[in-house]
């Protein structure tokens, strides 16, 4: 059976109008090695899955997860999603799962793997569950999937109807992954500190208090422990980190919602994968856009602790290996109107940067986004 409680709903004041969260999977499995021991529990979901991976992944993986794909208790097919998840994949996936008659899908891999098996899932209305292969993003935990078109390109996201049913969480398979992955996956988490406090760290609503004050332990997990966790894979510190990228940083979105997910630092990404194809990775592109928000801080509000803050993160990004510009992003030849392009589509009337609690020109967002390693004026000026 899927995961019959994923959504709470809570009322508010007026009688007449609710909304609702999803807050957190329906269960999470974490632990060294656990693959080997959780048949069982997918087959209490479903009996006839859909696995949605890429070849690299498969091919890099394929022992950690042979005990899921040998289990006389499932009958499994493959299917690759291809590099996005974008309309094509999506089509022929749900096509797939039609055709084997699927009654779960099993999405194993990075962000855009696990993306795009909880929509084909949701698109199907059947159960999903999630096992990220890194530590890039906190795609596992999330009820929500970003589509993108066949190059790259960020198009739309899509608010799912819960969070997965299971999320397996194992450190082994986690650990095969490259160290940029997770040093990636750091830089996407600690943006949850800067988007959420700057967008909702005045409201008064008791889960987005909550959700505001669990991004600020987040970035101080991080901040403290980054550093040392890459240095040592495997360890206790450095699945800490692991839990915070994939499991804490979930935890904010559910509890706060949208406003507490994404601001500038996700609308400079999105804007971002229109010029830059596939030479980056989402988390990266987010640090790098974290760095524009605060100078869009620091030159329109004159705000001197944004000034501070984007000093101290790129002293970080430095020790762990995050990107501090344009060209740590592979666009260190960024023409103007390419630069143009990714700063309109930051714009759109739609887009998250308007949980900024001032506005931003056009002018203004390019020069922010090349000037993310100026010095600290505010600091020079008053001293």
């Amino acid at each position: 059976m899927p995961n019959q409680n994923p959504t709470e709903t809570l009322s508010t004041q007026a009688a007449s109008s609710f909304f609702s969260l999803s807050i957190s999977p329906g269960k999470v499995i974490r632990g060294a090695g656990i693959l080997s021991t959780v048949a069982a529990q997918v087959a209490n979901l479903g009996t006839r899955p859909l696995i949605v991976a890429g070849n690299h992944t498969l091919n890099l993986s394929k022992e950690h997860l042979k005990p899921l794909f040998q289990s006389q208790q499932l009958h499994s097919i493959l299917a690759s999603y291809g590099a996005d998840c974008c309309e094509t994949s999506l089509k022929a996936l749900r096509k797939a799962a039609k055709e084997h008659k699927a009654d779960i899908i099993i999405g194993i891999g990075g962000g855009k793997a696990l993306d795009t098996a909880k929509l084909v899932a949701h698109q199907l209305t059947l159960p999903v569950i999630t096992i990220p292969t890194s530590g890039a993003t906190c795609a596992a935990w999330t009820a929500l999937s970003n589509v993108y078109s066949t190059t790259g390109a960020f198009l739309y996201d899509v608010a799912l109807s819960r969070c997965p049913d299971l999320l397996i969480l194992d450190y082994n398979l986690i650990q095969t992954a490259p160290q940029r992955t997770l040093v990636a996956g750091i830089g996407d988490a600690i943006a949850k500190w800067y988007e959420a406090s700057v967008s909702s760290g005045h409201l008064q609503q008791t889960l987005i208090i909550a959700a505001v004050q669990q991004a600020r332990i987040l970035r101080d997990i991080l901040l403290q422990k980054s550093a040392n966790a890459l240095q040592s894979p495997g360890t206790e510190i450095w699945q800490e980190v692991v839990d915070a990228t994939v499991l804490l940083a979930g935890v904010i979105g559910g509890l706060g919602g949208a406003q507490c997910r994404t601001v500038a630092a996700h609308a400079v990404h999105n804007g971002l994968t229109h010029i830059s194809g596939h030479n980056s990775i989402h988390g990266e592109k987010v640090a790098y856009g974290i760095l524009v928000q605060l100078r869009l801080e620091e030159m329109i509000q004159g705000n001197q602790l944004a000034a501070s803050a984007r000093q101290q993160l790129l002293k970080f990004y430095a020790e762990i290996g995050l990107p501090q510009k344009l060209a740590d992003l592979g666009l260190g030849n960024i023409t103007l109107g390419e630069l143009q392009t990714a700063a309109e589509i930051s714009l759109e009337p739609n887009s998250d940067i308007h949980r900024l609690p001032f506005k931003v020109a056009l002018e203004q967002l390019m020069a922010a986004m090349v000037s993310t390693t100026a010095p600290n004026q505010l600091k020079i000026k008053n001293g």
